[in-house]
């Protein structure tokens, strides 16, 4: 497989890219939370929203991982839906990242005034929203590894070959 292959052909979620996003989001929530002069409360439903797409997510990744593996009682995957599929998990993680890291920003500029009722409210929830962003990244990456062609294990870990 020459460079030019290599380039086109999908690779699995890193661990830079996510972290990168949401080292930009807690920034993006930090510069949030101290600009604006009266800081908004946070909506708590954004915390069962995430939970019930990283639900989703897992129990689509149970039930994707056996249709690739072939188990008896299951019938194959197409190819597109399983392209979709890591599409769907790619953004998943790349979202749950920065929007995780930018609800950590805002929990970050309240810390020092918990002792506000308002205040309080925004950390807890900005806290509770920021985990259940992290269990939907979690879930997302269990989907795009759910989505991975039985032997792919093994190459992930070779280098390219030159010709």
């Amino acid at each position: 497989m020459n460079d030019e292959e290599d380039e086109r052909r999908l690779h699995p979620t890193g661990w830079r890219t996510p972290v990168l996003l949401g080292v930009v989001g807690v920034l993006l929530g930090a510069l949030f939370g101290t600009v604006l002069p009266g800081l908004p409360p946070m909506p708590w439903t954004a915390i069962p929203t995430l939970l019930l797409l990283a639900f989703a997510e897992a129990f689509t990744a149970g039930r994707t991982r056996r249709r690739i593996r072939r188990a008896p009682g299951t019938e194959p995957i197409p190819p597109l839906s399983a392209a979709r599929l890591v599409a769907l998990a790619k953004a998943s993680v790349l979202a749950a990242a920065l929007f995780g890291g930018f609800c950590v920003g805002v929990a970050l500029t309240v810390v020092d005034a918990l002792a506000l009722p308002v205040h309080r409210e925004v950390f807890f929830t900005a806290l509770g929203t920021s985990l259940a962003a992290g269990v939907l990244a979690a879930a997302a990456l269990y989907l795009e590894y759910a989505c991975r062609v039985p032997g792919d294990e093994d190459r992930d870990d070779e280098p390219p070959k030159a010709l």
